[in-house]
């Protein structure tokens, strides 16, 4: 036996009956990847030499390079958008004044305009700073230095300017004689106003309620009494004298007429002296004198007779309404040139020229008292200004279309305004706010007026043809006055609240009296007495 031999030999199992046999399985080939065949390098044989070969490429291949003129083209504009996004990022970065004095000294020290036409402020420093990162990219710092020393010694002296400079437009002498005067005026005013309110108040023998009564029972009274053409064209505007013995009148045709009381069947003057349509008349509340208002940009203070006393010219476009100061010393015009002037009568200077509306400013009333002063404008904004301090104290937005006529009530802190959106509102001065909003009319109203006793009523005028009269307490609808064919433009009542005027551009002036009144005379009946 060869013990060694049968070790090493392989030992097979017999065969059991009925059980099948597994192959045996193979090993598992390892498979082995091809090393990375390495390029052979590349041989270029050389032509008369070797610095010689690769000269002759690059010119080569230069000579079959060619840049077309779109490519130039690009390459020129991203050339310059990079310049100036370079500049942009060097002028963010550089110190530029702030004081536009300062800049234009600076842009003239560099040699360039000081402005450019319709240049604003920030334009203006934007191009000083751009110049500047010009001259610091161009390598001119030199020229850029200088001008910072120059500017470095008046820079204390500018600031200096600066702090004095006033924060206000500064008047002259009149204007601040003339809101001394206002405010001295205003506090008798004032005081008076006060006093009677009280009395009304607490005595027992005043019935508020009655007087009311009374007066809205005249308004509900009043019928058509007559009626008379007052001119050619269309009438504009009308106004009643203190006494209430003259109606003024003025027309499309520049003409302004005095009538007598109380039929307007006779011309008593005849004023002519304007060159364009005449917009607005008004009786000084203190004499005989009136004043007109023109398309021609000027304003007329006559006398009855005729006689022209003064022209107020300053106003850059033609002139909308025109209002008394109660002290009888002042005037109020309104224009297209978006301010409303205050004139002294007597000199015929320009004491205030106001500006504040952002459009044209075409209605303007005065307080009772003489201290407040509204005006109102195409903006639809209605403002009220202190005449003491040349202020504006209240902006009242609320209308949607422009404010044509404003109006202060006797009681001194209720204001009215009619507009183009069709409607009268009622502001309250105490609470800074719309009290009440009447949908006065189907076209636009021309004109608000309060009784001018204690605001009883409130008369409105309107493009619809008619005159409707409201209840200054609750604002209700008292009587509508129908009778002219075209729009009414003006309306004015008189001192005692017993007849109303209105003119209209079907160039009829018409006068409503109370029927009632006339009644209660001829019966003997007691009348109130009103103060006047």
């Amino acid at each position: 036996m060869e013990p060694n031999k049968e070790d090493n030999a392989q030992i097979t199992a017999a065969p059991v009956p009925g059980v099948s046999t597994i192959p045996p399985m193979a090993p598992i080939p390892m498979v082995q990847h091809p090393p990375p065949l390495a390029r052979p390098p590349t041989f270029r044989p050389p032509q008369n030499g070797g610095d010689k070969a690769s000269d002759s490429d690059s010119e080569s291949e230069d000579e079959h390079y060619v840049i077309s003129e779109e490519s130039k083209q690009v390459r020129e504009r991203q050339e310059k958008a990079m310049q100036e996004l370079l500049i942009k990022r060097r002028a963010a970065a550089i110190a530029v004044p702030t004081n536009d004095r300062s800049v234009r000294d600076r842009l003239r020290r560099l040699g360039e305009p000081i402005t450019l036409f319709g240049e604003q402020e920030m334009e203006r420093r934007a191009r000083l700073a751009q110049l500047m990162a010009r001259l610091d990219i161009g390598g001119q710092l030199d020229r850029l230095l200088q001008a910072h020393e120059e500017d470095a010694a008046p820079k204390e002296e500018v600031e200096d300017e600066e702090l004095q400079y006033p924060f206000f437009t500064e008047g002259p002498k009149e204007l601040r004689e003339a809101r001394i005067d206002i405010a001295k005026f205003s506090v008798k005013r004032a005081a008076v106003r006060i006093q009677r309110a009280k009395r009304r108040r607490d005595d027992p023998d005043e019935d508020v309620d009655a007087e009311t009564k009374w007066a809205l029972k005249q308004a509900k009274g009043m019928v058509l009494d007559c009626s008379n053409f007052g001119d050619d064209r269309p009438l504009t505007g009308c106004s009643f004298s203190r006494d209430g013995k003259i109606l003024a009148t003025c027309s499309l045709s520049g003409v302004t007429k005095l009538w007598e009381m109380p039929q307007v069947t006779n011309k008593i003057a005849v004023l002519k002296d304007h060159k364009e349509r005449a917009t607005d008349v008004v009786f000084s509340p203190v004499d005989d004198c009136l004043a007109t208002a023109s398309a021609d940009r000027t304003a007329k203070l006559w006398k009855t007779d005729g006689t022209l006393l003064q022209t107020f010219e300053g106003h850059l476009d033609r002139l909308a309404r025109v209002a008394f100061h109660p002290s009888g010393k002042y005037l109020g015009t309104t224009s297209f040139d978006k301010t409303w002037r205050l004139w002294d009568i007597n000199t015929g200077s320009e004491l205030l020229l106001q500006e504040g509306h952002s459009r044209s400013v075409y209605g303007i009333a005065f307080q009772q008292d003489g201290a407040l002063a509204a005006s109102s404008g195409l903006d639809s904004l209605a403002r009220v200004w202190d005449l003491r301090t040349g202020r504006s104290i209240l902006v009242f937005q609320g209308h949607i279309k422009p404010v044509l006529s404003v109006n202060f009530s006797p009681n001194g802190y209720h204001l009215a305004s009619g507009g183009e959106d069709n409607q009268c509102r009622i502001w309250d001065l105490r609470m800074r706010k719309s009290l009440y909003i009447i949908p006065a009319h189907a076209n636009l109203v021309s004109q608000v007026k309060y009784e001018p006793q204690e605001g009883y009523f409130l008369a409105t005028a309107s493009y619809d043809m008619k005159v409707n009269i409201w209840s200054g307490r609750d604002f209700s609808l008292v009587k509508s006055l129908a009778g002219h064919e075209s729009k009414v433009a003006s309306l004015d009542i008189t001192t005692d609240s017993s007849c109303i005027a209105t003119v209209s551009h079907d160039r009829t002036i018409k006068l409503w009296t109370s029927s009632s009144n006339e009644e209660e005379e001829d019966r003997g009946g007691e009348t109130m007495d009103m103060d006047l």
